[in-house]
């Protein structure tokens, strides 16, 4: 149960994560089709501006950790939501490609720098008795800025495209002035790290720690069909209406808002080790899921639980690597971790838009994006083995 105290890890991380990658990235995949159709890019072009924030997530996932070292969490937070939410404003009216790749590359640096910065604080400034019930939470917000976009966008969209656009950047102002509020009421690093018995020290990257990175990374890899792709597959390849592939991206939403909700009952259980290997499994097969059916009720099912599974892996991933690190390191963990994610991301990103131009169907990018979580989760089942007999901090 959610106590008062942790209302301001949970805001600050929470709306970090909704706007870094809920807005930030997933609005634009229903607003993929709707660009094509209304001649603002081809098809090509469209896609490429989607892999363009991927792009940005890379060079921001490597940024992340040394400028909040240097300029200081609130302050650099309150530059990432602002240049979001101008991000959107200067997407509001027709332009040319370089001028939309810019502002799509600006949105992945800052939206990766929150996501790597806002959990990691409100995760290391919350009590170690509430770090398995604020960890996961604070991932809800990938699921809530999904959903938002999946509700919102279509009825805007009816009106016109520029209204979509002004209305993602008004959410990510008000979502910034939240996680402020949520900023200004953490307690001091030092008086959390005198409380919990942690202090500093060098982050060791044992072998379990490398190789459930690495299964990150192909996380970040083989999920590109359904973040990327999935409302434009739905809409032109299975020639479904604008507003039923919408719907399905709403599906996802609500499963990104239940995943973490999940991963945290799942630790209750099983632990971080088994919580993130079941995980795995059920990503790799609600990817597949659209090989064998394309019915209703076959990608409802596929839409929920690879939305689900978006945060929840998240979740799951940054609570094993503060469980095998120790919390005290886990923003530079955290960070370390989500350059990988973002180099694989970025780079599948582009490979799967590549190989979408030359097959014309976006079939065979399912079927590689299953066999990549498969490896996923044979690494994370490999890692158990260089389990230690102890974390080094609890938490």
């Amino acid at each position: 149960m959610i106590q008062r105290n942790d209302l301001p890890p949970l805001l600050t991380g929470m709306m970090a994560t909704l706007v870094g990658v809920g807005l930030a990235r997933f609005a634009y995949t229903p607003l993929i089709p709707i660009l094509v159709l209304q001649g603002w890019f081809d098809a090509s072009a469209a896609i490429y501006l989607g892999a363009a924030n991927l792009l940005g997530y890379l060079l921001g996932a490597l940024m992340a950790h040394r400028l909040s070292e240097r300029f200081g969490a609130r302050q650099l937070l309150a530059f990432c939501f602002i240049s979001i939410a101008l991000s959107f404003f200067a997407s509001a009216t027709p332009g040319s490609f370089a001028w939309f790749f810019f502002w799509r590359l600006l949105a992945g640096i800052t939206g990766a720098i929150l996501v790597v910065v806002g959990p990691s604080l409100a995760l290391t400034r919350a009590p170690i008795a509430r770090r398995p019930v604020v960890g996961p939470l604070v991932f809800c917000g990938i699921g809530l800025g999904a959903l938002l976009s999946a509700t919102l966008l279509p009825l805007l969209i009816q009106y016109d495209l520029m209204w979509s656009w002004l209305t993602l950047g008004v959410l990510s102002l008000l979502a910034g002035f939240i996680c402020d509020q949520g900023l200004a009421r953490l307690p001091p690093a030092a008086t959390i790290a005198a409380a919990n018995g942690t202090g500093g020290g060098a982050p060791v990257l044992s072998i379990a720690i490398i190789l459930v990175m690495l299964a990150y990374a192909m996380d970040a890899a083989g999920f590109i069909p359904h973040t990327v792709f999935w409302v434009d597959y739905l809409a032109r390849e299975q020639g479904q209406t604008s507003s039923a592939a919408a719907a399905q991206w709403a599906m996802f939403g609500a499963g990104a808002i239940i995943g973490p909700l999940a991963a945290g009952l799942l630790v209750s259980r099983l632990g971080w080790h088994r919580s993130l290997a079941t995980g795995y499994l059920i990503k790799c097969l609600a990817i597949a899921l659209p090989l064998f059916a394309s019915g209703l009720l076959s990608n409802s099912v596929s839409s929920f639980l690879v939305g689900a599974m978006v945060p929840g892996l998240v979740a799951l991933t940054s609570g094993r690597l503060a469980e095998l690190g120790g919390p005290a390191e886990h923003k530079r963990l955290w960070g370390y971790a989500t350059a990988a994610f973002a180099v694989l991301q970025a780079a599948s990103g582009y490979a799967m838009s590549g190989l979408y131009a030359l097959l014309g169907s976006y079939q065979p990018l399912f079927a590689l994006g299953s066999a990549l979580l498969g490896l996923g989760l044979l690494l994370i089942i490999f890692s158990g083995r260089f389990q230690p007999a102890a974390s080094p901090r609890s938490l």
